[in-house]
């Protein structure tokens, strides 16, 4: 017989037992299942979270081995969603899990986000256009967003909420002609500090052209560690948050934390600057 308290009894010490009943009642959404997004689900329900909202339109890949926690010979051509689902269940029966193996899109996105206290983002780094209708619809009904993003071997990280700077304020998506503008705007959004870029090895496996980035599973585990620590936060009520335009920027391969600060978010004088370099650098 599955008792919650006992799961998840030692995190008491740490967060309080009203506490960790508090977070037992929370509903996180989770936009992505498969790297960052399939480590927020474990480290989350190891939480203690029990209610979920997760979408992922696509099946678990040989490729994904190296990053993704639902990924395994025996998952091969499942669907991310149902898998993780499973492994959430597998944590703690009690959860409650709504899939929606569609994705996130204008028909089901109010559904996706019902009965939500917080989301984190998890969708891959090119998918754009869902992006941008998850965080206008959390803006639109005062959900907080955290994302972090898997850059080299460490993790940028950007937190939005009722009180920020709101995430189009802080990306200038709507000035892009095209989107791979956007697409360097994100980037330089999410890392302004671009600690990742001096030891990328083998450049030419960034080719934003045919949409395809390296990712490793150190800065994936590090997102889930940052991420979920500010859903805690979040969800309690306590802790100093970051918000943007301010950003948190952690490398562990160059032993380096910078605390980002972009008033005006891309539309900052210094950012127009690092957005002329980085189109050259990817594009041309």
């Amino acid at each position: 017989m599955f008792n919650y308290n006992n799961a998840f009894s030692r995190n008491i010490g740490w967060i309080t037992e009203k506490e960790q009943q508090i977070i037992s009642t929370k509903r996180v959404a989770i936009a992505g299942g498969g790297g960052v997004g399939g480590e927020h689900m474990v480290t989350l329900a190891r939480l203690g979270i029990q209610k979920f909202n997760i979408s992922d339109f696509d099946v678990f890949e040989e490729h994904n081995f190296n990053r993704q926690a639902g990924a395994f010979i025996s998952t091969i051509g499942q669907e991310k969603v149902e898998v993780m689902q499973k492994v959430v269940l597998d944590i703690n029966p009690n959860s409650d899990v709504n899939v929606f193996p569609m994705g996130t899109t204008p028909d089901n996105v109010d559904e996706f986000l019902k009965d939500v206290d917080i989301y984190v983002d998890s969708l891959d780094f090119f998918a754009l256009s869902a992006r941008k209708l998850v965080f206008k619809r959390c803006e639109e009904l005062g959900i907080p967003v955290v994302t972090a993003a898997p850059l080299g071997m460490g993790c940028a990280f950007l937190c939005f909420t009722p009180d920020s700077m709101s995430y189009e304020e802080y990306f200038r998506f709507e000035e892009c002609k095209d989107e791979d503008e956007q697409l360097i705007k994100f980037l330089i959004g999410l890392s302004p500090s671009m600690l990742q870029r001096p030891y990328l090895v083998d450049p030419s496996t960034a080719d934003f052209n045919a949409k395809k980035g390296p990712s490793i599973p150190m800065s994936v585990k590090l997102c889930a560690g940052m991420a979920c620590t500010y859903v805690l936060k979040i969800l309690l009520g306590r802790g100093e948050l970051v918000v943007a335009p301010w950003g948190l920027h952690f490398d562990i391969y160059r032993n380096k934390f910078k605390k980002t600060w972009r008033p005006m978010g891309n539309a900052n004088p210094l950012q127009k600057i690092v957005f002329n370099i980085a189109k050259k650098v990817v594009f041309e």
